[in-house]
């Protein structure tokens, strides 16, 4: 669970609070391999009401282990990431075709502590799976993600905004080296057999 600060906005892939968001609390799930949940929103908000937390928020969704997150941090950016590659996929797999969701999934979180247009944001989240994608290249998972990964990029409001956050602006170069690290270090954590 994160508390966001007032002011801190959000874009992300999350099935819950997705989207362009001002959020109060961001929560990664852990739920069963064999989670067969559609009522995404309603758990999510059970949960929240649990834990006694209020406005609205994001929630993530995984199998992976939770206890074995990571973190990667780089010139002020945070990353933290956890991991579940048993069924990785390649994005543009022919043989795959459509599959559904399975909760196997790579989750990841990250802060970029300046401001960002909206359309720095959508470049965030681009170098944010591009840095993941190398990070599992790097360890021959074979794929690029898993069918149900997901993306959360938060920063804080104010002028000036920056206007890029591709891999090699001021900002997307240390959040793309965060999430490299987040997301190997968090492979090897959550699977044996990974230790390159």
């Amino acid at each position: 669970m994160w508390s966001v600060a007032p002011g801190t906005q959000a874009l992300s892939s999350a099935a819950v609070g997705g989207g362009l968001a001002e959020p109060s609390w961001l929560l990664n799930i852990g739920v069963p391999a064999d989670y067969d949940r559609v009522d995404l929103d309603e758990h999510a908000g059970e949960i929240a009401q649990r834990l006694s937390l209020e406005g609205d928020g994001v929630a993530l969704f995984t199998s992976a282990h939770l206890d074995r997150w990571q973190r990667g941090t780089d010139g002020g950016v945070v990353v933290d990431c956890t991991a579940g590659i048993s069924k990785p996929t390649f994005a543009a797999s022919a043989d795959d075709g459509w599959s559904p969701w399975s909760p196997g999934t790579i989750n990841t979180v990250a802060f970029v502590p300046a401001s960002l247009t909206t359309a720095a944001a959508v470049n965030a989240v681009i170098t944010i799976t591009e840095a993941k994608s190398q990070a599992l290249a790097d360890l021959e998972v074979p794929g690029t993600g898993t069918a149900s990964d997901a993306v959360v990029v938060l920063w804080p409001s104010g002028e000036p905004a920056e206007p890029f956050c591709g891999p090699r602006s001021e900002w997307g170069s240390p959040l793309a080296r965060a999430t490299f690290d987040a997301v190997r270090s968090t492979c090897i954590a959550s699977h044996e057999g990974l230790t390159r």
